[in-house]
C-alpha cells in the first residue's frame, strides 16, 4: 500500500493554547528538504520547539512540533508543505521525487506602486498585508515627500501565482484600503521584465566600512547588545558513534529560524540528514543531534571539511543576520543583511520584522531599499533603511540597533 496525497503532510492542531501543534511528513526525500520545510514554517510565523528527522535517503519520516497563533492558517500552511515535498502519485501510490532536469521556471515579477498619505507604522502595516496575501518582496524602494505623502515601489512574486488576473490586483488593492483607509491615494499593479527589476536594483555600492564589518565571514570579537557569545553555540562532531554516519551535536540558545539556519546551511554544503533530533529545555536551551552524510553517501573523515562545517555552523548560529547602525552624511541609516541560500532564496520575514521593530518605537522610516550583493564568494541580501529624523531622532541608535536585533531574533 502506498501512501495517500492527502496524508504527505498532516496536521494535528493543540488541544490547549500554548502546547505544541504537530506536523507529520511523510515523502520521498531529497536533500535540502528540511530546508525548504523549515523555511515555509518560518514564513508562517510557527516557531519550532521539537523536531524528529528520519531517513534511508530515498523516503523520510519527519515530524515538528510547533507553536503557532489563533491566526495560524492550518489548511493555507498544509498546502505549502505538501507543495515543496517531492512529488507522490495518489494513483501508484508510491513514487520517488523525479530529478529535476532543467532549473523550475523563475516566478513572474509584479511592480506594486502604493501612493498614500504617511503616518507612522504605515509601512509595517502595508508589509504586513502584503505577507499574509502571501506575496513576496523581492526588491523595495520608499520614499517620502516633502508633503508628508509616500510613493512605496514594492517588487513583488505571488506565491499563488495570480496576480496577473484582475480579481486578484483588486484583492490587494481592496487589502492595502482597508488597512490605510481614505490615507490611500493610489495603489497600481503591473507585471514588469526582467530588464526592469534589474534597473530597480540601483547602485550595488556599499562603503568599505560596512562591507568589512556586516560581512565579516570571521568569529567577530562583539556581538550586538542582547545577542550571543562565542561560548553560546557548541558545534561538536564524531565519528566514533555510527559506521556510516558522522555525528553533529549542537548546543546553543533558541531564537527565530534557528532549525531553517542550521538545515541551509547544511543544503549550501550539500549534506544529507540520515536521522536527527532537535529539542528545546529550559530556558530556550537546543540541543541537536544530527547523523549525517556527504553528497556521496558517506561520512566525513577529511579534518578540513569537518572545520569548515563546523566553523560555519557556528557563525551562522552566532550572526545569522548582521545589523549595523551606520552615518550615511548627516542621515542615520539601518543596515542589516541576511545570506542568501545557494538557490537563490532570502530568509523570509526580514522586511517584516524591520518595519515592526520601527513601529514599535515609534520611529519613521524615510526610505528603505532591499538588493543584493555579491561579498567575496556570498550573496548577500541587504536592507538599507534611512530613519526619519525631521523633528530630531528620539529614539538612541543602539536602542534602534537592538530593538531590531531583538525583533528578528524572535527575542522580544
Amino acid at each position: 500500500m502506498g501512501i495517500l496525497h492527502d496524508d504527505v503532510v498532516i496536521i494535528t492542531q493543540a488541544e490547549k493554547e500554548g502546547d505544541p501543534s504537530v506536523i507529520t511528513i511523510n515523502c520521498p526525500d531529497k536533500t535540502g528538504l528540511g530546508c525548504d520545510l523549515c523555511r515555509i514554517i518560518l514564513f508562517f510565523g510557527l516557531s519550532i520547539v521539537r523536531g524528529d528527522v528520519s531517513t534511508d535517503g530515498k523516503w523520510c519520516y519527519i515530524v515538528f512540533w510547533v507553536i503557532g497563533s489563533p491566526e495560524t492558517r492550518w489548511g493555507l500552511l498544509k498546502k505549502r508543505l505538501v507543495g515543496t515535498c517531492p512529488s507522490c502519485s495518489s494513483a501508484s501510490g508510491i513514487s520517488f521525487y523525479r530529478s529535476e532536469l532543467q532549473p523550475p521556471k523563475p516566478p513572474d515579477v509584479f511592480l506594486l506602486k502604493f501612493c498614500c498619505y504617511d503616518r507612522r507604522g504605515l509601512l509595517h502595516d502595508v508589509t504586513r498585508v502584503l505577507c499574509e496575501l502571501e506575496l513576496t518582496i523581492k526588491k523595495v524602494k520608499v520614499s517620502t515627500t516633502p508633503d508628508e505623502k509616500v510613493m512605496d515601489l514594492f517588487f513583488i512574486t505571488d506565491t499563488r501565482e495570480l496576480l496577473h488576473t484582475d480579481k486578484r490586483k483588486e484583492e490587494v488593492s481592496d487589502y492595502l484600503k482597508a488597512v490605510t483607509g481614505d490615507a490611500m491615494i493610489s495603489c497600481e499593479i503591473e507585471m514588469v521584465g526582467p530588464e526592469i527589476t534589474a534597473c530597480s536594483q540601483g547602485s550595488s555600492f556599499l562603503p568599505s566600512a560596512i562591507t568589512e564589518d556586516i560581512f565579516d565571514l570571521e568569529m567577530p570579537a562583539e556581538l550586538p547588545s542582547g545577542s550571543l557569545t562565542s561560548r553560546s553555540v557548541s558545534v561538536t562532531m564524531d565519528n566514533t558513534l555510527s559506521p556510516g554516519h558522522t555525528l553533529v551535536q549542537i548546543i546553543c540558545k533558541d531564537h527565530k529560524g534557528l532549525l531553517y539556519d542550521i538545515m541551509r546551511t547544511l543544503k549550501d554544503y550539500n549534506i544529507q540528514i540520515s536521522y536527527g533530533r532537535f529539542t528545546i529545555k529550559q530556558r530556550r536551551h537546543c540541543e541537536i543531534d544530527l547523523f549525517i552524510v556527504q553528497a556521496d553517501g558517506k561520512k566525513i573523515v577529511d579534518p578540513s571539511k569537518q572545520n569548515a562545517l563546523r566553523s560555519r555552523l557556528q557563525l551562522e548560529l552566532l550572526r545569522p543576520l548582521r545589523v549595523a547602525i551606520v552615518n550615511r552624511g548627516p542621515d542615520t541609516e539601518l543596515l542589516v543583511a541576511n545570506p542568501v541560500e545557494l538557490s537563490g532564496k532570502g530568509r523570509p520575514l526580514v522586511f517584516y520584522d524591520i518595519t515592526l521593530a520601527f513601529k514599535m518605537l515609534n520611529t519613521g522610516v524615510f526610505s528603505a531599499k532591499i538588493g543584493r550583493h555579491l561579498i567575496g564568494d556570498r550573496e548577500w541580501e541587504v536592507y538599507r533603511v534611512l530613519i526619519d529624523e525631521g523633528d530630531g531622532l528620539s529614539v538612541p541608535r543602539n536602542k534602534i540597533e537592538e530593538q531590531v536585533w531583538k525583533m528578528l531574533m524572535g527575542w522580544e
